[in-house]
């Protein structure tokens, strides 16, 4: 018997997430009522995942269901803010209760472990598409932003970079190290790891962040406009795994770690002299960070490699309407 659309909520939407106290009414009406913190804001965001554009028509389910979560999460972690709510709007070609029960799971997994509540959304059918809405809160004026950095900030990121665009290149069927093996970066590919904790860390001693969807070139220069400022990158600091730096060293392919994007760490500027308080949140978190740049006065962005000479990208990072 086929599911109607209020069935499919029930079965596979009702409760995967966790329970908040501060959710008044939640999936079953027009809305939802949310009571924000007192002396707090709300801090929305919203994603939309394509088949075919976003992740592969195969891919396993459960991991969808985590990733599509887990990147709107890691824009919360990007302002600081605390995750606490999340709304899905699901458009599906037909109801496969096996997929359905794999991505759910998926979803649930990740929405529990940060304390975060499905409050509502929408089913449809038609190609293969995912919108959620993450919303968060924090402390009123303590959000960070994009526009803060400053001449002489550090430049930082959290992990390492280009693991993610390396799975994808192999996915596509290109060409990969002898010494690679898919299985070493294909978790960074469909199972990103919001930065949540650090986020909230760096509330009041960064002074700008972004998460690095799009690439690291891409995302820092959007807060080098945003703050009015530029910036050196130094290549040879970039946090780079044995795979990725096996590529780079072999080809001089920077543009893997800097523009292939699906990161999802963190990229943020900061005071030199808050540099060791973030080191020892970085031990505490077991969540490395690199220092790989510094900002300047002026406008754009040199990459400079170990010898001293700049590396010129021809890939600025992705962009859905580049060819358009």
């Amino acid at each position: 018997m086929a599911l109607s659309e209020f069935d499919l909520i029930r079965r596979y939407f009702s409760e995967p997430s966790a329970i908040r106290d501060d959710v008044v009414l939640g999936i079953g009406d027009d809305c939802a009522l949310l009571q924000l913190p007192p002396g707090h804001e709300l801090v929305v965001t919203v994603d939309t995942l394509v088949s075919g554009v976003h992740f592969f028509p195969d891919v396993d389910p459960e991991a969808l269901g985590h990733k599509v979560l887990a990147v709107n999460l890691s824009d919360l972690a990007a302002m600081g803010a605390q995750p606490a709510w999340v709304t899905l709007a699901l458009t599906l070609p037909a109801v496969d209760s096996n997929w359905l029960a794999a991505f759910s799971k998926g979803f649930s997994v990740l929405a529990k472990r940060y304390g975060v509540q499905l409050i509502g959304g929408d089913t449809t059918r038609g190609p293969l598409s995912i919108t959620v809405q993450a919303q968060g809160f924090l402390p009123s004026g303590s959000a960070l932003a994009r526009s803060g950095a400053h001449p002489d900030d550090l430049i930082c990121v959290t992990g390492s970079l280009g693991d993610a665009g390396l799975a994808l290149s192999a996915k596509q069927g290109h060409r990969l190290p002898k010494t690679f093996d898919l299985r070493d970066v294909v978790q960074r590919l469909e199972r990103p790891e919001p930065r949540i904790g650090m986020g909230l860390e760096l509330r009041g001693l960064a002074t700008a962040a972004i998460d690095i969807s799009d690439g690291l070139l891409a995302d820092l220069g959007h807060i080098l406009q945003a703050s009015g400022v530029g910036g050196r990158l130094d290549l040879s600091q970039l946090p780079l795994s044995p795979p990725v730096a096996e590529v780079v060293a072999e080809t001089d392919g920077w543009s893997l770690p800097l523009a292939a994007g699906d990161d999802y760490e963190l990229c943020f500027t900061l005071p030199s002299k808050r540099l060791h308080e973030v080191e020892v949140i970085s031990g505490r978190l077991a969540l490395p960070i690199a220092v790989v740049g510094r900002i300047e006065a002026g406008t754009g962005l040199r990459c400079e490699r170990e010898n001293g000479t700049l590396w010129q990208s021809q890939f600025a990072g992705f962009d859905h309407f580049a060819d358009v």
